[in-house]
């Protein structure tokens, strides 16, 4: 059998449309410092490298109201249209639930898309779920003497879920993978004897160089980079092998926060942000070394995991 033909890669003005959309999604919250906008401009300039200016989009997004008609212009069929907006969702709900500002934003935005409203209203209500899931199932009694093993394995399961949930060919899957890591940092805090809050958890994961919101924007850049979305947009979907790389990371990125909270953790939270972040970059090519050992397991999840459980999924991590 003959393989299904590429679809075209998508174009400049669509480029910027997305990546405009994904940016002003970031900023709606009005809460990001200047350390997490300067992540976020490298993130978008990964995008397309030369194809966009992610300077000029990060001073567009925060100069005043998002021009909804202009962003959206681009965009011109209906699968597209529905990409940008799952973007938005996810990168809105990277955080936690989507706050008023989020959600003002992403209702302009379904309605500039000409979204139809029921779908729209679902799938921001499926991200919230899945975001809301993580902090529900904190709390529990904190254990000052941890298995050591059981957290290895705590570590490794958890990649390999989110490698899976990046094998999946819906937009949802993904949205899942920022609640599970940080449901994994909780659970690894919590068997060293401290009850975190999702405050510290996202501050945690920031220092590490792999903030909440960057994470959306660069596994969209490497579907981009690596030609998947011009399949996604085509409406010829995702195959494991076009997803490897973007899986392999989910992986790699899941295992070393995941090594660097439990030495956090377990040596009193001494360590301070410049140390953390330099034991955080060995361990993520680390990590990628060890994606080759786990794949055949990651396949296997990956056909057990069911898109519309996914807030049971975060929540029973």
């Amino acid at each position: 059998m003959n393989p299904a033909p590429s679809a075209p890669a998508p174009s400049d003005a669509e480029l910027n449309s997305l990546a405009a959309i994904a940016l002003h999604a970031a900023y709606a919250d009005g809460a990001k410092d200047e350390r997490e906008r300067a992540h976020l401009r490298e993130l978008a300039a990964k995008i397309a490298g030369d194809r966009i200016d992610p300077a000029a989009l990060d001073r567009a997004a925060l100069s005043g109201p998002a021009p909804f008609a202009e962003m959206v212009k681009p965009l011109a069929t209906p699968a597209i249209r529905r990409y940008a907006y799952e973007i938005a969702v996810s990168v809105a709900a990277a955080d936690g639930v989507h706050s008023d500002g989020e959600a003002a934003y992403l209702r302009a935005l379904a309605s500039a898309l000409g979204l139809p409203a029921a779908d729209a209203s679902t799938i921001a209500a499926d991200a919230n779920a899945i975001a809301g899931a993580s902090a529900a199932a904190a709390g529990g009694t904190a254990r000052v003497s941890p298995d050591a093993a059981a957290l290895d394995q705590a570590i490794v399961n958890a990649a390999i879920t989110n490698a899976a949930l990046e094998l999946l060919p819906e937009t949802l899957a993904s949205m899942a993978i920022l609640p599970l890591q940080a449901r994994l940092v909780y659970r690894i805090g919590q068997a060293h004897g401290y009850d975190l809050d999702q405050g510290h958890i996202k501050e945690f994961v920031a220092t590490l160089g792999v903030g909440l919101a960057g994470q959306y924007l660069e596994q969209f850049g490497r579907k981009v980079l690596g030609g998947i979305l011009g399949s996604v947009l085509g409406g010829l979907g995702r195959s494991i092998g076009r997803q490897t790389a973007s899986s392999g990371m989910a992986f790699a990125t899941t295992w070393a926060i995941g090594q660097v909270a439990k030495q956090y953790y377990g040596g009193g939270r001494t360590l301070d942000a410049a140390k953390l972040k330099a034991a955080f970059a060995p361990l993520l090519e680390q990590g990628q070394t060890l994606v080759q050992r786990y794949s055949g397991e990651i396949a296997e999840r990956a056909k057990t995991i069911n898109v519309r459980n996914l807030p049971s999924l975060v929540s029973g991590a």
